[in-house]
C-alpha cells in the first residue's frame, strides 16, 4: 500500500490498515512529510516504512510509478492537481496498475469552486457550520471554534472504508477501484436533523425553525454535568427514564423527590419551575463529594451512565480503557516510549498487531526500491464486470441496535450497497419518539428495511434467528448477556451460520470493569477528552456560587454535544468491513467487538498520546476563537471569516492577495498574538463573503463562518451540489428531501441511496420472504408478535 498522504487524515487511515497487516509504504519528500511537526505524528506513522521521493524531479515520479505498478492500493490526499502533476491520479495511476484501488482524500471534494483550496479541519467546519452550531456555547454571539477534528477523524475513516471496500469488489472481479472522500463530506455524520428540517419547512412554507435553537438552553437532567467537591465536573448521560431514576437513587435524591407532589408524576411530565428546583438539587448534592467518591458510587450502582471530564492523554489511563487493552506501548526511537490508543476494534479471529514504531524520514527508501526493482511486473486479470459503485451489493447485514451509534454504522454500510434489515421493538426504536414524526430516525435508517418483532416473544425470537442465520453481518448494541438470552450471541449463531461477522457496539470493552454499566454519548465525550477540549475554559473555571455552576454546566453539555456517537458508528463501520476482508480472504466469520471509549480516543487522535517532552495539545484562547493567528475565527465587517494558514507558501499568497507584504513571513510564537491583532484591524475592513472571493481564489483557507448552520449548508451550498453529496430521495412520510450523502464512494457512488423508513415499513414483505403465508403474518400480528409503524403525514408547527 502506498502511503500519498499528508498529515494525520490519511496518515490515520493507513495506520488503521497497517494495524491490521498492511506493508504501508509512505512516500515522503527530501524534508519529510510537513506535519511531522506535530506532536502527534508518532501514533498515525506508525507501522509504516517511509521511502524519499522528489516528485517535483522527473526521477522521482519515474520512481513512483514503478512502486504503484507494485501496489494494491494506493492513497493520497489533497486538491486533485497534485496528483495529476505527480501522473497519479485514479485515471493515470490505472494505467499503471489496472486491478490497483486508487483513494483521493480531498479536502472540499473533487469538483466545485472549491476543490483546489488548501483542506483543513477547521476551515471546512466553519464554512459547513458546524462552528456557527456552536453559537450557544457562548454568550458573546457568533460561531465558535469548533476543537474536536471530527471531520478529518470521518474522512480518515471514510477512506478505511473505500479501500476495503473496493478490496471486497476486486476479489469479486470488479478490477480497479476509485474510491473518493474528502473532509467535506466528513461534516455529513454530524448533522443529525437539521437537512431534513429545512427540507421539510422548505417545502410546508413554514419559516424560522432552526434545529439549533430547539430545546431550553439548559441541559436536560437526563445530561447533566455536575460539579463536584474538588471542582472537577462529571457528565451524566442518562438518557431513559429508569437510568435517570438510578442516577438520582444513586445521589440519595429520590426519596425526597417522591416525597414532593411536584415530582410523583414522571420526570417527563415535570413542568418547568419543578425541573429547576430538581436541577438545583443535584447541583447541590452533587457537591458534597468529589469526583472520585461520586464514581465510586455509580459504578457500584451499575445502572447510572455518567463519566468524569478528563483531557485525552488522562483518558489513557482511564481504568476502562486500560482494563480492556485500548491503549498500547510503543517504544519509539526518536521519542522514546510512547503510550497511545490501541486499535480501532477488537477482530477476535484476526486481530490488529502493532508494534512497528514511526519511521525516520526516508528510513526503508533502498530497501523498498531495492524489492520493487527485484519484482516482476504484476499480471492482472481483466475484471468480470463493470466496476458499479455498490461494492457491498450481496452482503446481507440484521441490525439489533437502536438509538444512534450502531445504526447509524449500518447506514454507511447501506451506503456502500449492503442490504441492511433493522430489527426494532414492537413500538419501534425510542431514538424515533425523541421528536414527534420520528424525524431524527430519517438519518439512522436511511437506505435500510425495517421489521418490528417482539424478542421477548419464543415466535419473535425465532423470526430473529431465522434473519440472523442469512446474514453475513449480524451488527448489535445490547448489553454484554442480553444476546445470549434471545439465542443472538455469537456462539449460538456460529453454529448456524460460521461466516458470520457479529458486531458489538458498546459503550465500555467487554473486558472493562464498565463493562455492564450504561453508556450514552456525553460520557463518552467527557472521558475522552472531546467535550473539555471544546468546552475550554468552562472545565477549570472557578464557581463559587451556585449561579456560576448553573453557567458553566450550560456551557459544558453546549460543548458536549452528540459528536461521540458518529465518531463510533464510523470505526464501527471501518472494522466491520475490516472483519468482511478477513472472511474474503480466510473464509471465516469471526466476532468483533467496538467501543464508544476507544472509537473517541480516535476521534481526539491528536492528543491520543503521550511520552517525554511531548507538547501538550493546544488549547483554544478564552473567547474560543481558535489556536493561533493563522487557525482561528475574525469577525469582519459584516460576518466572520475563518483563517487557516499554516505553512509559509500560505502565508506569502495571502499577504500577496491581500497587499501586505509585512505579512509574508509566518510568525513564530513570539509574534503570534501580534499576528493576530494585525489580522483582526485588517479582517474588520470588509465583509466576510469579500474575504472569502478573495482569498480561496488565491488558495487560501480563509471562509465565511457564520453562513448558515449544517443544515442550510447541506441543502443549498454551491460546494455541495457540485459534488452531489446532498442526494435527493423520497420518505414515506417526509416526502421528497435531499438526504445525507455517503461519506466515502467507490467508483462514483451509489445512485441508489434510500431514504430513512418507519418502524415496520417491511415488515409483512421480510416475513414473506422467510416463507410465512398471508395467514402466518395475520396470526402473528394478531398476537402482537410483529407490528409496524402507521404511515402519518408529518405536519411541521
Amino acid at each position: 500500500m502506498l502511503d500519498l498522504t499528508s498529515g494525520p487524515t490519511g496518515g490515520m487511515a493507513t495506520m488503521v490498515l497497517a494495524d491490521f497487516g498492511a506493508d504501508v509504504v509512505k512516500v515522503e519528500r527530501p524534508s519529510g512529510d510537513r506535519f511531522r511537526a506535530l506532536a502527534s505524528s508518532p501514533l498515525w506513522l506508525r507501522g509504516k516504512r517511509s521511502v524519499v521521493l522528489d516528485l517535483a524531479l522527473a526521477a522521482g515520479r519515474a520512481s513512483l510509478h514503478d512502486l504503484v505498478r507494485s501496489a494494491d492500493v494506493l492513497v493520497a490526499s489533497g486538491p486533485p492537481s497534485r496528483l495529476a502533476r505527480w501522473g497519479v491520479d485514479a485515471d493515470a495511476a490505472l494505467r499503471l496498475r489496472p486491478d490497483l484501488v486508487h483513494c483521493a482524500i480531498t479536502g472540499w471534494g473533487p469538483r466545485g469552486d472549491l476543490a483546489e483550496v488548501p483542506a483543513y479541519d477547521g476551515a471546512v467546519a466553519a464554512l459547513g457550520g458546524r462552528m456557527l452550531a456552536f453559537e450557544r456555547q457562548l454568550k458573546r454571539g457568533g460561531p465558535v471554534f469548533a476543537a474536536v477534528p471530527v471531520t478529518s477523524h470521518v474522512a480518515s475513516q471514510g477512506a478505511v472504508q473505500g479501500i476495503l471496500a473496493g478490496l471486497l469488489a476486486r476479489a469479486a472481479g470488479g478490477g480497479g477501484q476509485r474510491v473518493e472522500t474528502s473532509l467535506l463530506q466528513g461534516l455529513l455524520p454530524f448533522d443529525l436533523m437539521e437537512l431534513l428540517l429545512v427540507e421539510v419547512v422548505e417545502r410546508t412554507g413554514v419559516q424560522g425553525v432552526n434545529v439549533t435553537s430547539m430545546g431550553g438552553d439548559m441541559p436536560t437532567l437526563n445530561y447533566h454535568p455536575i460539579r463536584t467537591a474538588d471542582g472537577r465536573w462529571i457528565q451524566c448521560g442518562n438518557l431513559l427514564e429508569h437510568l435517570l431514576m438510578a442516577c438520582m437513587d444513586a445521589m440519595d435524591l429520590l426519596g425526597d423527590l417522591l416525597a414532593d407532589d411536584r415530582f410523583v408524576a414522571s420526570p417527563g411530565l415535570w413542568d418547568p419551575e419543578a425541573v429547576e428546583v430538581a436541577r438545583d438539587l443535584i447541583l447541590n448534592r452533587a457537591l458534597e463529594k468529589t469526583a472520585d467518591e461520586w464514581m465510586d458510587i455509580f459504578r457500584a450502582n451499575g445502572n447510572v451512565a455518567a463519566e468524569p471530564f478528563l483531557t485525552t492523554a488522562e483518558a489513557l489511563h482511564h481504568p476502562d480503557v486500560v482494563a480492556n487493552g485500548d491503549v498500547v506501548m510503543i517504544d519509539d526511537p526518536a521519542v522514546g516510549p510512547v503510550r497511545t490508543i490501541g486499535p480501532i476494534a477488537e477482530l477476535m479471529a484476526t486481530p490488529a498487531v502493532i508494534g512497528r514504531p514511526a519511521p525516520r524520514v526516508g528510513e526503508h527508501t533502498d530497501e523498498v526500491l531495492a524489492e520493487v526493482l527485484a519484482a516482476t511486473s504484476a499480471v492482472t486479470a481483466a475484471p468480470s464486470s463493470a466496476p458499479v459503485g455498490r461494492p457491498l451489493d450481496g452482503v446481507l447485514v440484521v441490525e439489533f441496535a437502536t438509538i444512534i451509534a450502531a445504526p447509524l454504522s449500518t447506514a454507511l454500510l447501506a451506503d456502500l450497497g449492503a442490504r441492511v434489515i433493522r430489527v426494532e421493538v414492537t413500538d419501534g426504536d425510542p431514538y424515533r419518539h425523541l421528536v414527534p414524526g420520528g424525524m431524527p430516525a430519517a438519518k439512522t435508517t436511511a437506505g435500510k428495511e425495517s421489521i418490528c418483532i417482539d424478542l421477548k416473544k419464543a415466535d419473535g425470537r425465532a423470526l430473529a434467528r431465522e434473519l440472523a442465520a442469512r446474514a453475513d453481518v449480524l451488527v448489535h448494541n445490547y448489553r454484554p448477556g442480553v444476546p445470549e438470552r434471545l439465542g443472538l450471541g455469537y456462539d449460538d449463531l456460529a453454529a448456524l451460520n460460521p461466516r458470520l461477522v457479529w458486531v458489538s457496539v458498546a459503550g465500555y470493552g467487554r473486558r472493562s470493569p464498565s463493562a455492564n454499566r450504561p453508556a450514552t454519548h456525553p460520557c463518552a465525550g467527557a472521558a475522552m477528552g472531546g467535550a473539555g477540549y471544546q468546552g475550554g475554559a468552562a472545565v477549570t473555571v472557578s464557581c463559587p456560587t451556585l449561579a456560576d455552576v448553573r453557567e458553566m454546566s450550560r456551557q459544558l453539555i453546549r460543548a458536549n454535544e452528540s459528536n461521540p456517537d458518529p465518531n463510533t458508528s464510523v470505526v464501527t463501520a471501518s472494522a466491520t468491513l475490516m472483519a468482511l476482508v478477513a472472511r474474503q480472504r480466510h473464509g471465516m466469520g469471526q466476532a468483533v467487538y467496538v467501543n464508544m471509549l476507544a472509537a473517541n480516543g480516535y476521534a481526539n487522535a491528536d492528543g491520543a498520546l503521550d511520552y517525554a517532552g511531548m507538547p501538550a495539545r493546544p488549547n483554544a484562547d478564552a473567547e474560543m476563537y481558535g489556536l493561533s493567528a493563522g487557525y482561528r475565527l475574525y469577525r469582519a465587517a459584516e460576518g466572520w471569516v475563518f483563517l487557516a494558514a499554516t505553512s509559509p507558501a500560505e502565508w506569502e499568497r495571502f499577504a500577496a492577495a491581500v497587499g501586505r507584504p509585512d505579512l509574508a513571513a509566518a510568525p513564530d510564537a513570539t509574534g503570534d498574538a501580534a499576528r493576530a491583532v494585525a489580522l483582526a484591524e485588517l479582517f474588520a475592513g470588509r465583509p466576510a463573503v469579500e474575504w472569502q472571493d478573495l482569498l480561496t481564489v488565491a488558495r487560501v483557507a480563509c471562509v465565511r463562518a457564520d453562513g448558515s448552520t449544517p443544515g442550510p449548508f447541506f441543502a443549498r451550498h454551491p460546494q455541495m451540489l457540485a459534488n452531489g453529496f446532498a442526494p435527493e430521495t423520497t420518505h414515506a412520510r417526509f416526502g421528497t428531501h435531499r438526504r445525507w450523502g455517503s461519506i466515502v464512494t467507490v467508483n462514483g457512488g451509489n445512485d441508489r441511496l434510500g431514504p430513512g423508513v418507519l418502524a415496520g415499513e417491511h415488515t409483512d414483505l421480510l416475513l414473506a420472504e422467510l416463507g410465512r403465508t398471508a395467514d402466518d403474518i395475520a396470526r402473528l400480528r394478531a398476537a402482537k408478535v410483529v407490528a409496524s409503524e402507521p404511515v402519518v403525514a408529518f405536519a411541521t408547527t
